[in-house]
């Protein structure tokens, strides 16, 4: 198997890898993102650069492990859970996100935030989160931890915020 070579950016020559344990450990607050005094997930997109070529939208700047698509029905629900130690960027690629989420052990209400096409947010460890998809939906998520399925299990709660039957009916309101 071939080993691939990694470049340092500023003179291209070989740089090592970073492994798990050479990943810095910081730790992200719930809502990192979040304007003062709130606790909305919305990540403001910043620093985009556009000339005559296109555009180029940064999304995250931080070490992690993982990077998936997902593709979602409309009417259907994703998550119904907490991270224990992950934390994860979500961007709308298409389609429209009905994010229902509070810190986990909280008695307070569900917020609930909408996300469109070129959105992005954020949740933070031991936040209480599910996604109802209000249309055919396609996202990136961008995580701290691994996305294979025995890490990602060890490390998520399963809870109930949002049935199957009330995603379908928000989805059909929308």
């Amino acid at each position: 198997m071939c080993e691939p070579t990694f470049y340092k950016e500023e003179d291209m020559t070989p740089a090592k890898p970073q492994t798990a344990s050479t990943l810095p450990t910081e730790e992200l607050s719930p809502y990192e993102h979040a304007k003062k005094d709130s606790q909305s997930p919305y990540v403001s997109l910043k620093d985009r650069f556009s000339d005559a070529r296109g555009e180029i939208i940064p999304l995250v700047d931080r070490d992690m492990k993982s990077a998936v698509l997902i593709n979602s029905k409309k009417g259907t629900v994703r998550a119904n859970h907490y991270h224990k130690t992950d934390w994860h960027y979500c961007y709308v690629v298409k389609g429209e996100i009905e994010y229902h989420h509070r810190p986990h052990g909280s008695t307070g209400p569900v917020q609930i935030d909408i996300f469109r096409e070129g959105d992005e947010f954020f949740t933070g460890p031991n936040i209480d989160h599910a996604m109802v998809f209000l249309k055919d939906t396609s996202f990136l998520t961008l995580g701290r931890n691994s996305r294979e399925q025995e890490a990602y299990e060890a490390d998520i709660e399963r809870i109930e915020l949002v049935s199957p039957e009330a995603a379908k009916k928000r989805a059909e309101q929308a």
